[in-house]
């Protein structure tokens, strides 16, 4: 794959995306994380769920000076996240990891970082954010996606297919944990899917 232009490539990415049924972020939700970054200026970030890359490639694209590793289980869309990123003005600057973020050792990875994005198994955040919370510098945030699940975390449990109950039990249970986490504070925005900003006290 060639070097893109990172609008040629995004497009790309979308189109992809769509064609083969992989989960990126919304446009809303995506949007509105990298103005966070941009206000908060991350110089590394460390990103749990890395699918094609799309993320990842925005917030690079977003920020000159930051420097990323973003993490991703499944091995196809692994593949296909270094082609998409090999093919990117941001390549220097994103190094994606192929391994089961919950077995991942954190001493292997570069931190401290300034921002943690989690955006894999949506029934792990819980256990994502405590094995990765060590690595956060003074002052850092963590971003979570899919805090809202399609509104299916709204609305009684009895009303969400069965297969995605334990799931969203999950995800609430992390809500309310965070909303009286002795160590952040946390804003639960309603872009995109629902988005988690926690800030280190």
């Amino acid at each position: 794959m060639a070097d893109q232009s990172a609008g040629a490539l995004f497009t790309e990415m979308r189109s992809y995306a769509a064609q083969h049924h992989v989960p990126i972020m919304e446009e809303q939700g995506i949007g509105e994380l990298v103005d966070l970054l941009k206000q908060q200026q991350p110089q590394k970030l460390l990103e749990l769920g890395t699918a094609i890359g799309y993320s990842a490639l925005r917030i690079a694209e977003a920020l000159p000076a930051a420097h990323i590793d973003t993490i991703e289980r499944d091995v196809d869309r692994y593949e296909k996240a270094m082609e998409y990123i090999d093919s990117s003005p941001m390549k220097s600057r994103v190094r994606a990891i192929c391994a089961d973020a919950l077995e991942v050792d954190p001493a292997e990875l570069d931190g401290p970082y300034d921002a943690i994005f989690i955006d894999a198994a949506k029934g792990q955040y819980d256990r994502f954010f405590e094995k990765y919370e060590p690595l956060l510098g003074d002052k850092g945030m963590i971003y979570c996606d899919n805090m809202s699940m399609h509104g299916m975390t709204e609305v009684p449990i009895q009303d969400v297919p069965r297969r995605k109950r334990t799931m969203i039990r999950n995800i609430r249970s992390f809500r309310e944990k965070m909303a009286e986490h002795p160590r952040f504070q946390c804003e639960l925005l309603a872009v995109g899917d629902g988005l988690l900003v926690c800030t280190k006290k």
